[in-house]
């Protein structure tokens, strides 16, 4: 009847509307207090006691039906918006209070009483709060490696109970730039900028918002002659303040900063050595990347990958994302099985000839023969709604009585609390025996289907400072690492059926380096995205992220015109990984599919076919070469991706250039992000650069305009490497 969470949903960006603002009230500060409450109550009272006694009573007001958009998601539309719009609904029946201010060095206690139109009764229990202030003390703060905190700049939040965070400063030189903390969409250099670092799942408009799947503590300092780096050496949120001085808040009462010393190159390394380091994949991960959530049959999928034989448009790898029952995540939609304890095997299911995937091996032998790998999507939820049945009801109940599921701090398994496959159960992925567990039952689709990766989808759903995990850490220090553990469990699947570790994810954190290739997640189709997506690309390059890519011209929405799907496309050839797919649309017409096909019948524009073609085929002639540089990568090298910093650490007039990025050593690409364009400003760094179209050779260390055809996007390769690549280019 009464509903009072004080810390809420666990969202870190929207507030609830039954739980207490400010969470953690600062001295002199009052609080909010926000319940819900069942339609047939008429009054509530709040109790309200100063150290355990002074009793108050302050009478709660309705705040009506009114939806503030924020209630646990975004309401910006897509597939997600139903979901969305249900959580915004349950704002309605909520009800506030304001205390008076709160002082430091007293505990206040809090309960409500609710009154129903029959006059019945019901009483929550009693909820504590004090207030925080900064102080000098109470912390540890330890610096590894060449110290530039400011001194005397630690401080440390402390409330009744202990230390919350710390907060810190980090000299700054004037012309100094900020690149990092993880995958960035709204810039590359965030000097002037505020941002935080905690695992989210923004979808759509990132850049605009300023959040990120896959954040970082670690960031590269570039200018004055000089680079070095730091690492905020934490699994916790932190908060950044990139002004004249750099100020760093974290939870926490132990913080521990490691500072890097030499070139970009040596400063991520050094990273690198401390987090994990990239593995290599292999070369086949560089083709053409297609897919479509829309493809839900064996007959659609092999008759999108027929349409790229007959295009001539080769594709290396298939991403099938509706493949499953979408209740196990284990079963092929369709198939006929007996539900049962242990994982099963390929002879266990019954494929019907008229189901919608009728022989799921045989269509992976076939796309083997014809060159194409396969991936299979997943998610790290146990979904509980509709009522799971069937093998989903014993997934779940061995979740659950096993206790391999993530947790509440009350021992409850926790349930997902976003918007996504809401009250969906999660295993507890960093307990080695629960990642076999959840691993064992999809080995069949590794070991006799034949699959060779997954798209390891979410990771984001672990909401809740005080969840427990199986390894001892709390939500807190756990949440951010779920995404690390998820694409490790399926990369060590993988390895031991002796595959590589191909994953595909979106959310990650520092650690995730090791695990598998990444995508910048969901965005529409629109030129801002386009941007927003290479500055992802060059931000998590810089951060050890070597195999990364993005759904080319967007996923979602209206399928985009030719010329924004041409560009991306002609860029996303000179990007680590080259990837489309396409949002689920309900099967509705016009297709939403992003094919050069489907693109070029909505659009009615006769070069998208040819162009993507060539495209296509220049990427394979590349392959040679990226899987080179990747290795060099790998090594310790540069990123394969990467700002020009990295190779250019003293030039200064190229950060006027942000969306410029080199790609391995040799190639320079620039970017066409705008509309109705045919040529281009570019930057060219120090040294001899050779266009890799028309062959012209131009001098360094200066800007100029490029001509940029809709088929030559503008490319440019260093003199001295022009020998071994122009083949690539005049084939």
């Amino acid at each position: 009847m009464i509903t009072h969470r004080p810390y809420g949903s666990g969202h870190p960006y929207a507030d609830t509307q039954d739980q207490r603002l400010p969470v953690t009230p600062l001295d002199g500060q009052p609080v909010e207090l926000r319940v819900r409450a069942a339609a047939s109550v008429r009054e509530i009272v709040c109790q309200w006691r100063v150290d355990g006694r002074d009793e108050t009573e302050l009478r709660l007001t309705r705040a009506g039906s009114a939806q503030d958009g924020a209630e646990e998601g975004q309401l910006d539309g897509g597939h997600l918006a139903a979901a969305q719009a249900r959580a915004a609904r349950a704002a309605s029946g909520s009800w506030s209070v304001t205390t008076p201010p709160l002082a430091g060095g007293h505990r206040y206690s809090y309960r409500f009483v609710a009154t129903t139109e029959t006059g019945a009764g019901r009483t929550s229990r009693w909820f504590d709060v004090t207030a925080a202030s900064w102080h000098d003390g109470g912390g540890k703060l330890t610096a590894r490696g060449a110290d530039r905190i400011v001194p005397g700049s630690a401080r440390w939040l402390a409330d009744g109970d202990g230390v919350l965070r710390g907060r810190f400063e980090i000299a700054l030189a004037p012309g100094e730039h900020v690149v990092g903390f993880g995958e960035r969409f709204d810039s590359v250099d965030q000097r002037g900028r505020s941002l935080d670092s905690v695992v989210f799942e923004q979808y759509k408009a990132q850049g605009a918002h300023g959040r990120t799947y896959l954040p970082m503590p670690f960031a590269i300092v570039v200018g004055g002659g000089r680079s070095w780096g730091f690492h905020v050496a934490t699994s916790r949120r932190t908060w950044y303040d990139v002004g004249d001085t750099l100020t760093v808040e974290a939870e926490g009462d132990e913080l521990n900063v490691t500072f890097y010393e030499g070139s970009p190159a040596r400063i991520l390394d050094a990273f690198l050595d401390d987090v994990g380091r990239p593995a290599e994949l292999p070369d086949w991960v560089f083709g053409l990347w297609a897919s479509g959530n829309e493809w839900n049959t064996q007959a659609r999928v092999m008759a999108e990958m027929d349409a790229h034989r007959e295009h001539d448009v080769p594709v290396g790898a298939l991403v099938i994302e509706a493949w499953s029952d979408e209740s196990t995540f284990t079963a092929f939609r369709g198939a006929q099985y007996e539900p049962g304890e242990e994982p099963h095997t390929l002879a266990d299911y019954t494929f019907p000839a008229d189901g919608p995937w009728p022989d799921p091996k045989g269509m992976v032998d076939e796309l083997h023969e014809r060159g194409i790998k396969v991936l299979l999507w997943q998610i790290p939820l146990q979904k509980t709604r509709p009522h799971p049945t069937h093998q989903a009801a014993v997934d779940a109940r061995q979740l659950v009585e096993r206790g391999y599921g993530v947790r509440e701090a009350d021992g409850r398994p926790y349930r997902n609390r976003g918007w996504w496959f809401p009250l969906a159960l999660m295993p507890d992925l960093s307990s080695p025996s629960v990642r076999a567990w959840w691993t064992a039952k999809r080995r069949y689709l590794v070991d006799e289907v034949g699959v060779d990766g997954f798209k390891t989808d979410g990771g984001e759903h672990a909401w809740g400072h005080d969840l427990r995990y199986a390894d001892g850490r709390r939500g807190a220090d756990g949440n951010n690492l779920f995404p690390v553990h998820y694409a490790r469990a399926f990369g060590d699947l993988l390895r031991e059926s002796g595959k590589a570790p191909v994953t595909f994810s979106r959310a990650g954190f520092a650690g995730s380096q090791p695990h598998g290739a990444f995508w910048a997640g969901d965005e529409d189709s629109t030129w801002e995205a386009f941007r927003s997506s290479i500055r992802a690309g060059i931000t998590a390059g810089a951060c050890g992220i070597v195999y990364w890519g993005w759904d080319l011209a967007g996923f979602s929405g209206p399928v985009p015109g030719a010329e924004l799907y041409l560009r991306a496309a002609g860029t996303s050839v000179f990007m680590p990984i080259m990837q489309y797919h396409s949002e689920f649309n309900h099967h509705r017409t016009p297709r939403r599919d992003r094919t050069p096909w489907n693109i070029a019948g909505q659009s009615g524009d006769e070069r998208v076919i040819p162009m993507f073609r060539a495209f296509a085929k220049l990427r394979e002639r590349l392959v040679p070469y990226l899987a080179g540089e990747a290795a060099k990568a790998v090594r310790g090298g540069a990123p394969l991706m990467r700002a020009l910093f990295f190779d250019h650490p003293g030039d200064e007039a190229a950060w006027a250039y942000p969306l410029q990025y080199k790609l391995g050593d040799a190639l320079l690409v620039v970017p066409v992000t705008e509309p109705d364009v045919d040529q281009v400003e570019a930057y060219l760094p120090e040294g001899e650069w050779v266009d890799v179209w028309t062959g012209e050779t131009h001098s360094g260390g200066r800007s100029l305009t490029l001509a940029a055809p809709l088929d030559r996007p503008p490319v440019l390769c260093l003199a001295e490497r022009w020998p071994e690549l122009s083949p690539v280019f005049r084939a």
